[in-house]
């Protein structure tokens, strides 16, 4: 449970948190008070943030969903007697652009009526529906026109998610991927978003739905596991389920369930659909037998019907008979109906569209395609276009493409019918080959880490996108983000071990953007298996280098460690300076979080040396912006000023460049005291480059950071505005960790400014989270700054806290920052 110091209400921030916990309960108002022993009324006053609950009570409701009520104690402190004024507002709280992820809706869309009348009525009395029925007959379609048609009534998000549930070659979407792409897709910061586990996932998307209207489609479920933790909560939002399967799990979401068109409704679909005029003169009237062979022959299933109609719409001189003789040339209804469209493209087409059918599913664009088949993009994308009008393709949004499950297994089996194995083998690897060197394309554009090898898994593609800036390349790695997984795990599957490898590497810079570390880690561990496969020592250190960079992100410091014990066993045997600098940077980071102070120093300088050797500057200024910072940590800030001016001498393009960010806020804090006026530009500057860059981990440390240096200016009410303006941002992730970087500096500011029981609250706040966190540093200054502050009042336990700072400090070897 993440804790909070000061906000805007407390009050109401703490029943905030108290709805969190009745959300990871999953119990109702009523029931949730029963087992806390409480009134619902009393209940229900505390959740809407009218009345501060007492303090028992939410220990009551912390130990019933196994959580330590501890961290609560400070908010709930400020709810009830609000000693801190409200922070500013601050650039964060913006309200998100509505978000409409919908698929289009059909223009033919015939009966039905009733069906959707029930979904309606679903939605009202239980804001959800789940829609089954057998393949091809209409499920999506229904269910996508239903939300088109309720849009208005939710306007603040419009979600759509393919979880894959009869997908032919892939396997379904977890339920935790999928609540990530849904909550990025409501724009919610990586930084708000639990790093690990389902519940804390399901818990958080919950929470963000309460404060919104917004429609969420569920498509292709393949059971009411999968869909469960998708479910809103409390709150407006609704949300539309369609599954092959009766969804019988799901109690709460009331089932509709389709069946064949009627012969009334499937005549009409095919002549709206075919371009019928109706009337004598249609052909559908002139050859009422064959119109009903076709009906027949189409099994009255609606996907059929379109591409059976498509035929005729796009075959003016043909009459209903011809239809029926292509038709009756398959051998089911969805064989006949699929076989006779493919028949009417070109070779070039046709070949394409077998092709898709080694896509692993989702979405794609004309690049992957067009690398699929070894054609021209342009090509590609008018191939593609064509079939869309030929109802073969769908384009749920502009410039994307999809198959339909059935559409899908058909070109699958006319690839493996009419394609070699080989030249299956070689279209699956060009798909391969074409994402590593995408996901490299825009890598190169989002330069976050330090700069990485060229790929050289396959053969790069003659197209790849172009990236005008790291924004773009972070909107294309989003929109492409589920269709790569994919990928990567069809490139374990076919034993692709070089791509394997690669393809993860090619996201660090997005993950340390966007999406938060447990696919990361899950990348990592498979691409450590390739390279134990491959037996390559480079690949090897590479590897367990990155897997420890993803351990280390989430927290799991010890596993870290043993990472990065082996890649420098590997990194000896590879003797690559390249590698071994990457992995002294990150040891660095590692130790100075672990709470050593001299070892990190020295790795950084090592990596700067080791960077330098290998030619890449800009790795030595990730090293060198690394060491400056640790220096003004430990106090010597005539030399943290000057390797940060070092720093800021390398040119590069991104102002927002992480060593050019460090360099600023450093050099900005540093030379407070001596120089505020240039100190306050470089704190400025570093501020509003972080907020333009988006990342609210660096908005929030800049902030303290000016915090720092106005409180070295002696300008006590700025710093302290700037120190609340930092914690309302940190309120709203979940990384515990970044908080413990900052209470000590924020403490010191309130000691300063006259507001010492303000202070001793955020020292102990330290005290609580640093110790589970391994900060032992900062759990040693925190108990240095609790002393300070009782050595007038309580000389007693102002002696036993000073005690136990030296003593870690002793243990840790550490100078004073």
């Amino acid at each position: 449970m993440e804790r909070r110091t000061a906000g805007a209400d407390p009050q109401g921030e703490l029943a905030a948190r108290l709805r969190l916990l009745q959300e990871l309960s999953g119990l109702g108002v009523r029931a949730l008070a029963k087992d806390a022993g409480l009134s619902s009324s009393s209940l229900s006053r505390y959740l809407s943030g009218q009345t501060a609950p007492p303090w028992p009570a939410v220990v009551a409701l912390c130990r019933l969903v196994k959580r330590d009520p501890r961290p609560l104690r400070p908010l709930w402190e400020l709810a009830c007697a609000n000693p801190l004024p409200a922070p500013p507002k601050t650039s964060r709280q913006v309200q998100p652009r509505p978000r409409n992820g919908l698929p289009r809706d059909v223009p033919d869309f015939t009966g039905r009526e009733s069906q959707l009348a029930a979904v309606f009525a679903a939605v009202d009395s239980h804001r959800g529906v789940a829609v089954d029925g057998m393949a091809g007959v209409g499920k999506t379609c229904l269910t996508v026109h239903a939300a088109h048609r309720l849009a208005a009534d939710y306007p603040d998000a419009q979600l759509y998610v393919d979880l894959h549930g009869f997908t032919e070659g892939r396997d379904p979407l977890d339920p935790e991927s999928a609540l990530r792409m849904l909550l990025g897709a409501l724009d919610v910061p990586s930084e708000r978003v639990p790093q690990e586990g389902l519940e804390p996932l399901a818990a958080c998307w919950r929470a963000e739905l309460a404060g919104r209207r917004a429609l969420v489609v569920v498509d292709n479920a393949a059971d009411a596991e999968q869909v469960r933790p998708l479910l809103p909560g409390a709150g407006d939002s609704v949300v539309l389920i369609t599954s092959r399967n009766r969804l019988v799990g799901l109690d709460e979401v009331p089932p509709v369930s389709l069946d064949v068109l009627s012969p009334r409704e499937s005549a009409e679909l095919l002549a709206r659909a075919s371009g019928d005029p109706g009337g004598p003169e249609g052909r559908l009237a002139r050859e009422p037998e064959s119109a009903a062979e076709v009906l027949r022959l189409c099994g009255h299933l609606p996907l059929a019907l379109r591409l059976a109609a498509a035929r005729l719409r796009h075959r003016p001189g043909w009459t209903v008979g011809i239809l029926v003789e292509r038709l009756t040339e398959g051998t089911s209804e969805f064989d006949t109906a699929f076989a006779m469209s493919v028949r009417q493209l070109d070779r070039s087409q046709a070949r394409l569209f077998r092709m898709l059918g080694l896509l692993p599913g989702g979405s794609f664009d004309a690049y992957a395609a067009a690398a699929l088949a070894d054609v021209p993009v342009r090509g590609a994308r008018e191939m593609l276009e064509d079939m869309v009008d030929a109802h073969l393709v769908q384009q749920p949004t502009a410039g994307r493409y999809r198959l339909h499950d059935l559409v899908h297994q058909h070109a699958r089996g006319a690839c493996a019918q009419q394609d070699s194995p080989a030249e299956r083998e070689r279209a699956l690897g060009r798909f391969l080959d074409y994402f590593v060197h995408a996901a490299a394309a825009a890598d190169a554009a989002m330069p976050v880490l330090s700069p990485g090898r060229l790929p050289s898994a396959g053969r790069p593609p003659a197209e790849l996108p172009r990236f005008a800036d790291k924004h773009a390349a972070c909107a294309w790695l989003t929109s492409e983000y589920e269709t790569m997984i994919a990928a990567f795990e069809t490139a374990v599957a076919v034993g692709a071990d070089t791509h394997v490898c690669e393809l993860p590497r090619f996201l660090r810079a997005y993950f340390a953007r966007r999406c938060g570390t447990t696919h990361l880690n899950h990348l990592f561990e498979r691409s450590l298996d390739a390279a134990e496969r491959l037996g390559d020592p480079l690949r090897l250190a590479e590897a367990y280098s990155d897997l420890g960079f993803a351990r280390y992100n989430a927290g799991r410091m010890v596993e870290a460690a043993a990472a990065y014990e082996a890649a420098g066993v590997r990194g000896v045997q590879a003797g690559d300076t390249h590698t071994e600098a990457e992995l002294a940077l990150r040891r660095g980071y590692l130790s100075w979080d672990r709470g050593s102070a001299e070892e990190p120093l020295a790795l950084f300088r090592l990596a700067g040396k080791l960077y330098g050797e290998a030619g890449l500057p800009a790795g030595a200024a990730h090293a060198a912006a690394a060491e400056a910072w640790a220096l003004l940590q430990l106090g010597d800030r005539e030399e943290a000023a000057r390797r940060a001016r070092e720093v800021l001498e390398v040119s590069h393009p991104d102002p927002a460049w992480p060593p050019t960010l460090t360099a600023r806020i450093t050099l900005g804090v540093a030379i407070a005291a001596e120089s505020p006026e240039e100190a306050s530009q470089h704190l400025h500057r570093a501020l509003a480059l972080a907020r333009e860059d988006g990342h609210v981990n660096n908005e929030a440390w800049a902030l303290n950071c000016l915090g720092v240096g106005l409180r070295r200016m002696g300008r006590y009410e700025e710093a302290l505005a700037s120190h609340r303006e930092a914690f309302a941002l940190l309120d709203e992730l979940f990384e515990d960790h970044w908080k413990v970087r900052f209470l000590g500096a924020y403490a010191e500011t309130c000691r300063l400014a006259g507001l010492p029981e303000e202070a001793l609250i955020l020292h102990r706040q330290t005290l609580e989270l640093a110790p589970g966190l391994g900060y032992r540093h900062e759990e040693a200054l925190a108990h240095e700054g609790i002393a300070v502050l009782l050595d007038d009042t309580d000389p007693a336990a102002a002696a036993e806290h000073r005690a136990a700072g030296l003593s870690l400090l002793e243990d840790l070897g550490a100078g004073v920052r």
